[in-house]
Parts: structure tokens; C-alpha cells; sequence
């Protein structure tokens, strides 16, 4: 591998020195055609030198933008920062960046004809590798200033020059290090490491689109405990996930395990997994946290109903009736993410009995599914239209209350679901005095029996 003076200068190759997609391979090669230096460069670079599948390349060239748009007919400007989309790739100008007043984006940018300006801009020596030629006459090679094929090989995360100015520049670094050194299982470098503590606090400049965006790529590894813990040694959880951050370390720890163990066993699933960080916060506080990563509406509610029904104790002394109460807590499509999610928290309690009693809860939800036992308003024998139409009620919500108080009944004693017998046990709900009560904005009796 190269040193660091002198990375740049290997011998020429005139082949790339990994597999490369046929479409990166003909816009680097229309961009040599057309007289332009062009390069790969950044992660798929990396990815590729780990012998990892790459499916999304970058292309860095002298060229400016205006004139890819001519090399390239039917290109489009993506940002201000000089990249083009042409074929499906992204192309971006070499440049040298300015000042980050914000923290995230530079005031200014400025386009350069030098490759090596534009590595030594970037974030981390493993992104900072390219692959191509400067001109059309000059002969294909690596390109690695900062020896991240060094870093590679020692399986390290280390920020391009001087790591206080990258993490001030775009704080949104600080998250993309943990992720990386997450995903590797590499060290993150020591003064990397105490550069990214003392800005910390900075990715509060971070947009909650982008911190979202970021922690949720951090749940899809297959190991994401990894990253949590990274961000909570480099204080970053203090200010992404404060609520965690505040969790005793064996809490804590507890919350990882059962998110890795969500991760094994249900690989790429995102609402599992979201809940599972989650499971040892309170539900409003995990509506919260949800909230702020920018996670979608009904997925948060059905998160937030996963980590309180999670959270529910379960002894071996319930009835049936108390099985099939815990199973309305969710309705039918989230109960599988919910025995997984128990069952991940027992695991991590690392206490057999716990792990037995879900087993056991397993398979009681089991044979309520099977019996098909009524949970859910669905399931009722009679409707609103049924309760206007036999009983004269005018709408209103005197008519979802009466659902809701026979459903209850009907998930006490399944037997009771019967559109006759529930407009009786309707009718006498209506009888009592505190049912004409509600129709005045009362209360509902208690359930009968």
C-alpha cells in the first residue's frame, strides 16, 4: 500500500483494481473521450477495496458542470455544490470548499481542476481514495493521499487532516464516522475520536431529516448496537437520543441486546427494530424519539403501541380472557413484531424464566389466533348501522362507546358474539341509568357480567 507522501505515485494500471459497474466504467471513459480528468471516488471506492459489492458510484471530475450538461445530453444539476445526474450517476466538479458558518454546508464553493484539492476536503481517509485518470493521454491509477488504504488495512476511522476542522465543517460527520466505523467493526482513530467527543454537541445543527436518516441506516447493520454504543462513547447520544443516553448502563446495555437480537432475527426490518431501541423508555418518551428521526405518522403510532403492549407484564396465572385483552392491545398485523420484540427483551435479561414465560405467551397467542377469537370492533356480529337501525339511536358517540364496551364483553367471553345476544346486552346497556347518562355526555356503566 502506498505511504503517505507519495500514494499517488504506484504504478500506473490501466485496469480498475476491483469489479466495476459497465455504466460507471462508460461515463468515466466519455469523460476521458471528451478530454476531462475523471475519477471514482468516495465509498464505492472504499467498498470495493473491502471486496464488498458496490451498487452506487460517484464520479469527480475536472469537468464543470455547464459542460457535462453538454457531454451528457438529458443531465440535470442536482445542487449547488457542482453535481450533475448523467446515466444515473452522480457527477460532481472537483472543488475546494470554504467556510461551514452553519456547521453543514460551506458559504461557498469554489471549482477546482485538482484531484488531490478535492480529496483533501473530504471527510474521512477511507472516503478519500479515488480510481481513474487525470486526462485522457495519462494512464488509469489509485489516487490516495491520505493513505486510506492504509486505514483500510488497519481497520481504522480516521478524518482527512486536521479532525476538529472536518467535524466543524459538516457536523453531519460525526454521525456518517460512527455509522461507517458501526457497519466495519473498525476503531474509530484516537484523535478522531476526541475530535468527535469535543463536537459533539454540534450535530444539533444537524437537520432531524438527517439524524433520522442516519440512525435509521445505523438500525439496518447487522449489528447495531454498535453504533449506539459508538455514539454514546463519543457523547453523540447525548444530544440525538437523550433519552437513552439518560438510561442506567445496564438498562442500556439491555436495549442493544435485544436490538441486535431483533436485527438477527428479523434482518432489515425497521419498525421491530425502532421499537426495540426504544422498549425501555416510556411510550410517550418513544413518541417522542420517533417524532424527532422523522419516522412517518402511522409508523409511529404502531411503534408506540409495540413498545407499551412489550412493556406489559405477563404471568403464567393469566386466564384466556386476559390472552386475548393483551392481544387487542395491537391489532393483528403488528402481533408478530410484538412476540418478537418480548421475546428479543427476555433474551437480553438473560433470565431462562422470562424466556419461558414469553415462549409460553407464544403459544397461547397461538391458539386464540387459531380459535379465531374476536379482538378487534371487525370482529363484532353487529355494527353502528345495526345499533341505529334496532335500538332507534341517532349517531353519535354514545354508538362507538356501546362497540367498545360490547367488544370487551365479547373479549371476556367469545360465546357472547352474537348479533342477537349483543343487541340485547345493547339494550340493557341503554337501560341502566348511567347509559342515559352518556347519551348526555355521561359515563358508561361498567362492563356486564
Amino acid at each position: 500500500m502506498p505511504d503517505r507522501s507519495g500514494a499517488s505515485s504506484g504504478v500506473p494500471v490501466e485496469a480498475p483494481p476491483f469489479p466495476v459497474e459497465p455504466e460507471a466504467m462508460a461515463v468515466l471513459e466519455t469523460l476521458w473521450s471528451a478530454g476531462h480528468g475523471a475519477y471514482l471516488v468516495g465509498g464505492g471506492v472504499r467498498d470495493a477495496l473491502l471486496g464488498l459489492p458496490v451498487t452506487d458510484w460517484d464520479i469527480a471530475t475536472d469537468a464543470r458542470p455547464e459542460r457535462l450538461l453538454t457531454i451528457f445530453p438529458g443531465s440535470s444539476y442536482q445542487n449547488r455544490f457542482g453535481t450533475v445526474l448523467a446515466r444515473g450517476l452522480e457527477i460532481t466538479t472537483f472543488r475546494r470548499d470554504h467556510r461551514y458558518a452553519d456547521h453543514r454546508r460551506p458559504d461557498a464553493v469554489t471549482f477546482s481542476s485538482d484531484i488531490f484539492e478535492d480529496l483533501a476536503r473530504r471527510d474521512l481517509t477511507i472516503n478519500a481514495i479515488a480510481w481513474g485518470r487525470r486526462g485522457p493521454e495519462a494512464s488509469a491509477r489509485l489516487v490516495d493521499p491520505a493513505d486510506g488504504q492504509g486505514d483500510l488495512a488497519a481497520r481504522l476511522v480516521r478524518a482527512v487532516g486536521d479532525p476538529n476542522r472536518r467535524f466543524d465543517e459538516d457536523a453531519l460527520r460525526l454521525l456518517r464516522a460512527v455509522r461507517i466505523a458501526a457497519r466495519f467493526d473498525f476503531s474509530l482513530e484516537p484523535m478522531t475520536k476526541a475530535a468527535m467527543i469535543a463536537h459533539a454537541a454540534d450535530v444539533a445543527w444537524v437537520s432531524e431529516e438527517r439524524v433520522g436518516g442516519e440512525i435509521r441506516r445505523m438500525l439496518a447493520a447487522e449489528t447495531p448496537s454498535r453504533a449506539i454504543r459508538l455514539l454514546s462513547d463519543t457523547h453523540i447520544l447525548d444530544t440525538v437520543l437523550p433519552e437513552l443516553a439518560a438510561l442506567p448502563e445496564p438498562v442500556l446495555a439491555g436495549c442493544l441486546d435485544a436490538v441486535d437480537t431483533v436485527a438477527a432475527t428479523a434482518p432489515g426490518r425497521e419498525r421491530p427494530a425502532l421499537a426495540a431501541l426504544c422498549c425501555e423508555i416510556r411510550p410517550d418518551a418513544a413518541r417522542q424519539v420517533l417524532e424527532r428521526l422523522r419516522v412517518g405518522a402511522r409508523e409511529v403510532e404502531a411503534t408506540v403501541k409495540l413498545v407499551a403492549a412489550a412493556r406489559h407484564p405477563y404471568a403464567d396465572t393469566w386466564s384466556d380472557a386476559d390472552v386475548r385483552r393483551f392481544m387487542s392491545m395491537v391489532p393483528d398485523e403488528l402481533r408478530g413484531d410484538l412476540l418478537l420484540l418480548r421475546a428479543a427483551r427476555a433474551a437480553a435479561a438473560t433470565d431462562p424464566e422470562a424466556v419461558a414465560r414469553e415462549e409460553q405467551l407464544r403459544r397461547r397467542v397461538a391458539a386464540e389466533q387459531a380459535a379465531e377469537s374476536p379482538l378487534v370492533l371487525a370482529d363484532l356480529a353487529i355494527d353502528g348501522r345495526d345499533l341505529q337501525q334496532a335500538l332507534g339511536l341517532p349517531e353519535g358517540p354514545i354508538i362507538g362507546t356501546i362497540l367498545d364496551r360490547l367488544l370487551a364483553d365479547v373479549i371476556a367471553e367469545p360465546a357472547l358474539n352474537d348479533r342477537a345476544t349483543l343487541l340485547v346486552r345493547a339494550s340493557l346497556l341503554l337501560d341502566q341509568p348511567m347509559g342515559q347518562d352518556h347519551a348526555r355526555g355521561g359515563a358508561m356503566p361498567p362492563p356486564i357480567r
